[in-house]
């Protein structure tokens, strides 16, 4: 038996309160597979939806979702369904839900599938429940069934911010390098980016990633440090010369300084001939 959503309070926000501006360029664009009659107007809706769930404006070749887009091109699935595939894709779960905590994921999901985002603390809570009980899928099958997405997007529209005013917008959060990944010690193959586990007679045994890197690496890596200049030093160095340097006295009326550049022997590879040489 699945433990029913907390209820929550919610707050005020501009989508749930009725706007009198005047709709301009600004205001997001509804995709509609209804309105689509062409094979460029699927593509504008294909696009649309990758860039409102994947966040990319650029999507990689990597990232494409063909036996969906196939499907939708078809008309064999709705664009909610469509929708639904993105967030339970593996691409997904990489660039969003591995990389959050359930709190920040249930953030972005509702940003990107809602177009609004999480209330408070206690929506953030009640949903991440749902996300420790269903997994991924569910969560994402929880929104996309749920009365706000059907009242608002139903089975025809992609997903967009509803009610934009001054903030950027939602689909271009990025989802990476929260608080909570940074903080975290990212497993990679048993060790961290910061522990190492050295193999050796016994138990493997942990240690600092500094103390697991050979000494000859330190050693060549500081031989090719290239020498720091001091520029105090040099300054300091540069007016000392300069202040000890003798000029001669111009002000002495009568006295003559004799140059002290004198005439430096150059030796050509010809004899000089004047124009008019004397005979």
């Amino acid at each position: 038996m699945s433990i029913p959503l907390l209820e929550i309070t919610p707050t005020t926000q501009n989508q749930r309160v009725p706007g009198y501006e005047v709709p301009d360029e600004d205001d997001a664009p509804k995709y509609r597979l209804a309105d689509a009659i062409s094979d460029a107007d699927i593509d504008a809706i294909i696009w649309a939806a990758y860039r409102q769930i994947f966040s990319e404006q650029l999507i990689l070749e990597s990232h494409r979702q063909l036996a969906l887009e196939s499907q939708l091109r078809n008309r064999a699935i709705s664009v909610r369904e469509f929708v639904r595939g993105l967030g339970k894709s593996e691409v997904y779960r990489q660039l969003v839900a591995d990389t959050n905590s359930n709190y920040r994921l249930v953030d972005i999901s509702f940003k990107r599938f809602l177009g609004r985002a999480s209330y408070n603390k206690d929506e953030q809570i009640s949903w991440s429940i749902v996300i420790a009980t269903k997994g991924l899928h569910g969560f994402i099958d929880a929104i996309v069934e749920s009365e706000e997405y059907v009242k608002n997007f139903g089975d025809d529209i992609v997903p967009y911010q509803r009610r934009r005013f001054n903030e950027r917008p939602f689909n271009l959060v990025n989802p990476r390098y929260s608080d909570y990944w940074r903080t975290q010690l990212i497993a990679l193959e048993g060790r961290t980016y910061y522990e190492v586990k050295i193999s050796g007679q016994g138990a493997p045994e942990k240690r600092s990633a500094r103390s697991a890197i050979p000494t000859t690496f330190l050693e060549m890596a500081k031989g090719m440090a290239t020498p720091q200049i001091d520029f105090q030093r040099d300054r300091d160095r540069a007016i000392n010369t300069a202040r000890s340097v003798q000029l001669p006295e111009m002000t002495v009326k009568g006295a003559t300084v004799k140059p002290s550049v004198s005439r430096a022997e150059v030796a050509l590879p010809y004899s000089y001939i004047p124009a008019d040489p004397k005979v």
